[in-house]
């Protein structure tokens, strides 16, 4: 069982290792994915090669936003036409059958997430044909034990809208915030009444919801410490299941929507420093897990025991627990983890609709995991996952001898024991309280591609 650790804040430690580096929802990063050169052909081949009794995890993007949030990195089209939304169902409907097709159902979906932009942004009759069509193609669970999650915008939710997604079999959502505060909600473009979001988190729960997660961001225009922590306070008092407090990249070169945010107006990296660590004290305080980074959950949710347990999962849609599962990407953009495969779907709209149309497939990007690709994979997530890595445990799992393979990392890791980041002997290492907020400094040393990719991660704190 993984021991509770505490977090502890060391500013000189954090000002000394808090670089830019990956998140670490794959290794390799998708920095790694080379461009497609025969989009049909490495679908099938992933398809062949895949483990037919592994479960499925799918995930399928609905780009659509009624209202740009001036923070937002997503991949999205920003429209007030909902008419626009039709021509691109059709195609993911067709890609939903073409892929059920072709991998059959003998597997279980045992996790399902619809994300975007908005997918509440498409219809109530839209929704239920979507399910529906999922549902005749892949063997979706019946019984209400799978996690099928779904990601809501309040703005977005009609009545009935909640009891018509229950229904359809999600039971789980996840409810895009960032802050409480009305000054701060302008500045993003994101007008959101505590008052609406508390009645969609009171309506989840007395449908049978089983799990709330709630979205917060810090770093936002005229966010203080002091506002943000009535932010949290307010959150508090709903007491969701997880959170995830993120912060915000300024990045207006990569972003557009960002170019309306007044740079002058964004707290400095002092304060947001201040309420990331005032964050942490606050949630640990009300009895919420640090699950990692900026993940955080109540003592009896999946995510915490799955950790206590050392089963915890790390991919493209944060922590998870099903390390056991393919993931199928569904929709523009979307990414697809079979076996040793990675594939991405086109990010453009148009391009993604023709290449269905046409070829039926409109994979983009790709990569075909190597042997040591593998290897560094599981290290780096039981160390993001688990804090810890017991040697002999990975040798007998890799087929490796750990401290051989992994000799000069080993040493590089000196330095992280001198400055107290980890504890490290014969038998393994453990991550310090105070190294658990760089995590991703820790997982980067076992990183082959980190010195030789184009840094455009953010920073890790």
């Amino acid at each position: 069982m993984l021991a509770q650790t505490k977090i502890q804040w060391d500013s000189d430690l954090i000002r000394r290792y808090d670089l830019a580096g990956p998140r670490y929802t794959s290794y390799p990063t998708a920095l790694q994915f080379e461009n497609s050169t025969d989009s049909r052909a490495i679908l099938t081949s992933a398809i062949n090669e895949r483990d037919p009794s592994r479960p499925l995890s799918l995930y399928i993007h609905i780009p659509f936003c009624a209202h740009v949030c001036y923070y937002c990195g997503c991949n999205k089209v920003v429209t007030a036409d909902r008419s626009r939304a039709q021509p691109y169902l059709d195609t993911l409907i067709k890609e939903i059958k073409m892929r059920g097709e072709e991998l059959g159902k003998s597997q279980v979906v045992d996790q399902l997430h619809w994300g975007g932009g908005t997918p509440t942004f498409i219809s109530d009759e839209q929704t239920k044909l979507l399910m529906e069509t999922l549902r005749e193609n892949f063997n979706l669970r019946d019984d209400d034990e799978g996690d099928y999650a779904i990601e809501i915008d309040p703005r977005e939710m009609s009545e009935g809208r909640l009891q018509l997604l229950r229904n359809l079999g999600f039971n789980r959502i996840s409810i895009g915030v960032q802050d409480v505060n009305p000054e701060v909600q302008k500045k993003v473009n994101r007008v959101q009444s505590l008052e609406m979001t508390t009645a969609l988190l009171e309506e989840a729960r007395d449908l049978g919801f089983r799990s709330i997660n709630v979205d917060l961001i810090y770093g936002l225009p005229l966010q203080t410490e002091e506002s943000f922590a009535e932010t949290l306070d307010r959150i508090l008092e709903l007491r969701p299941d997880r959170l995830s407090v993120f912060n915000y990249a300024h990045l207006p070169e990569r972003f557009k929507p960002q170019r309306r945010i007044n740079a002058d107006e964004l707290p400095d990296a002092v304060t947001k420093l201040a309420i990331h660590h005032q964050s942490i004290d606050k949630l640990t305080s009300a009895g919420y897990r640090n699950i990692g980074m900026d993940h955080f959950a109540l003592p009896e949710d999946t995510l915490t025991r799955h950790q206590d347990e050392g089963t915890l999962h790390r991919n493209f849609q944060g922590y998870t627990t099903h390390s056991e599962c393919d993931l199928i990407g569904l929709g523009v953009s979307a990414i697809s983890q079979i076996g040793d495969y990675y594939l991405q779907n086109s990010p453009d709209i148009t391009k993604y609709d023709a290449g269905i149309n046409a070829e039926g497939s409109a994979i983009s990007k790709e990569y075909k995991m190597n042997d040591d690709d593998k290897i560094r994979r599981a290290v780096i997530t039981r160390l993001i996952c688990d804090f810890q890595l017991n040697f002999a445990d990975q040798s007998k799992e890799l087929g490796i001898q750990f401290q051989e393979y992994f000799a000069d990392e080993l040493r590089l890791l000196e330095p992280m024991v001198n400055d107290g980041l980890i504890h490290m002997n014969e038998k393994g290492l453990d991550v310090t309280a105070a190294g658990r907020l760089l995590i991703r400094r820790v997982c980067m040393t076992f990183d082959a591609y980190i010195n030789h990719s184009e840094q455009r991660f953010s920073r890790i704190i």
